[in-house]
């Protein structure tokens, strides 16, 4: 190497700053929320936190702040916040609620995620709207969902809460997945996880059958649950706790055997369900999948068939989010309705 050419260097942090930096050092960057934002009205509460709708005192913008619940907390910082925050940070999509940045209120217990602000979530705008959406416009959810979930499941997390009232909307029509508090990254092999995940209309029969190993197709069973209620305007399978859902599952899409769903009989909870009603006399019920959406205006063969492939019991047989995008009801016309020609709605928030 000559003399004259540079070699690579690293110049070391200072020594001084390291023996002098307090242990608080590492929420340096936290900007403070008194001089950062103006909350302007409490927009909900969960079990995590609770969401205001805020204004940055800096730009002017509308934000939403969540204020993580932490005062109860006696053992560190909650893994759900960290959950969320880790996974929300990952992953950045244009179908995924994007968080701006953590800001610190007076105390250590006081912490906030800044994310943008959506004016709907997708529940509380259904309840409102007195026809529900056109099939275009559903198509173009559906695709948004997707696009968010595929992503989601091509960076090794999966959501394990994905419901109408976890999906927030802009009056642009933009549809974003929010609250991942539940959300959490996976390898492979999936190894075990807790099946008290996925609020319960929405949560797929292998988790209520005890299945100790899941997949991704858990969430690919509530996009199912989200898909048909688009149409139907009101929750699919309304059980009113985990017997009563398994029951309308099976009456709606048939009872799985060893046949139609190889290991169904081995799963923990299997043996405790004893039902009777055949594949056949399910498809025939008015509780049935098939006659629900007959009755729904827009539903064709190909809209059926994708509710079919999305809400198979057996979670080997369920389409992935990938899949999905490429189904042959996303090509028929109606087209999917740009978000930007949705309606626009008043906000409650």
């Amino acid at each position: 190497m000559s003399s004259t050419e540079p070699s690579a260097f690293v110049e070391p942090p200072p020594t001084h700053l390291q023996r002098t930096a307090p242990p608080s050092t590492l929420l340096c960057s936290c900007r403070p929320i008194d001089t950062s934002y103006s909350l302007l009205n409490k927009i909900e509460e969960g079990t995590y936190g609770v969401v205001y709708r805020a204004r940055d005192l800096h730009t002017g913008e509308i934000v939403a702040l969540k204020h993580l619940k932490l005062s109860q907390e006696r053992n560190g910082f909650p893994i759900t916040s960290l959950r969320e925050i880790h996974t929300l940070l990952l992953a950045k999509h244009p179908n995924i609620i994007n968080v701006r940045e953590i800001v610190m209120g007076k105390s250590l217990n006081s912490i906030y995620m800044v994310m943008d602000y959506m004016e709907h979530d997708l529940r509380t705008l259904m309840e409102a709207m007195p026809g529900g959406f056109k099939p275009s416009e559903i198509k173009s959810l559906m695709m948004q969902l997707l696009k968010a979930t595929a992503h989601l499941h091509r960076n090794w997390i999966v959501h394990r809460d994905l419901k109408t009232s976890n999906l927030l909307m802009a009056n642009a029509g933009a549809l974003r997945v929010a609250d991942f508090g539940l959300a959490r990254k996976y390898g492979s092999p999936l190894g075990h996880m807790t099946g008290l995940v996925v609020t319960l209309w929405y949560r797929a029969p292998e988790l209520l059958l005890g299945a100790k190993q899941y997949s991704t197709k858990v969430d690919v069973w509530s996009v199912g649950c989200i898909f048909v209620e688009l149409f139907l305007h009101k929750p699919f399978l309304q059980g009113r706790g985990e017997i009563d859902q398994i029951s309308k599952i099976f009456a709606a899409l048939g009872t799985p055997s060893e046949t139609t769903w190889p290991g169904f009989s081995l799963l923990p909870n299997a043996k405790m369900f004893k039902f009777s009603l055949p594949q056949e006399a399910a498809a025939s019920s008015h509780h049935s999948l098939k006659y629900r959406l007959g009755q729904c205006e827009g539903v064709t063969e190909n809209a059926y068939d994708l509710a079919c492939k999305l809400l198979a019991l057996d979670p080997e047989q369920r389409i992935t989010a990938e899949e999905a995008l490429e189904h042959p009801y996303f090509a028929e016309p109606p087209l999917a309705k740009h978000p930007s020609m949705f309606p626009t709605w008043p906000t409650k928030s």
